[in-house]
């Protein structure tokens, strides 16, 4: 069963927060503000923060901005998931992977099924890895935010989290592009 081993050192991984919106401001974000109010009480280190038009390739450019730089080790979008035509964060994430970890989006819909039923199946929640980066993206409501944070997020990004965890791979993420 999963737990938590208090006997290992805890590891602050830098983490950036983009939020997808044609509607919102960075200072009306509630969704993005619950994802850096619970990262930030983790212990982990809130590295940057923007907020973009509901655009592919403004999404794709920046979240390859944040892969590229070797102080973000991990994005989490928020907007953009669901099934309109303005809904193309999944799409721009796709755009930048280099692996998707497909089971992120399966649990991801376990978890809002107990809290929002059968209207899980409306959310696109993705997650995937690319340059040695973390992206994952999120529903912009903001409790979907705390659902994937509480229930998944916080577990997978806390080194100390048995019987495995992102953290503990993170250095070998980009293990391809190292090899000669």
């Amino acid at each position: 069963m999963s737990r938590i081993d208090e006997n290992i050192a805890f590891i602050a991984v830098r983490i950036a927060v983009l939020t997808t919106s044609d509607t919102r401001r960075l200072d009306e974000d509630k969704s993005g503000q619950t994802l850096v109010d619970r990262l930030t009480a983790a212990g982990h280190h809130l590295a940057a923060r923007a907020l973009v038009a509901d655009d592919r390739v403004v999404i794709a450019d920046q979240l390859r901005a944040w892969v590229a730089d070797p102080e973000i080790d991990v994005i989490i979008s928020t907007g953009g998931t669901g099934l309109t035509g303005r809904d193309v964060t999944v799409e721009a994430h796709c755009d930048v992977y280099e692996k998707q970890i497909d089971a992120f989006g399966t649990v991801f819909t376990m978890v809002s099924m107990q809290k929002i039923g059968t209207s899980a199946v409306q959310s696109r929640a993705t997650a995937g890895v690319a340059g040695g980066t973390y992206l994952f993206a999120l529903p912009g409501s903001p409790g979907a935010c705390r659902d994937a944070w509480d229930e998944i997020l916080i577990k997978q990004l806390d080194f100390r989290h048995k019987p495995c965890n992102f953290v503990e791979i993170m250095p070998r993420l980009d293990e391809h592009l190292r090899r000669k």
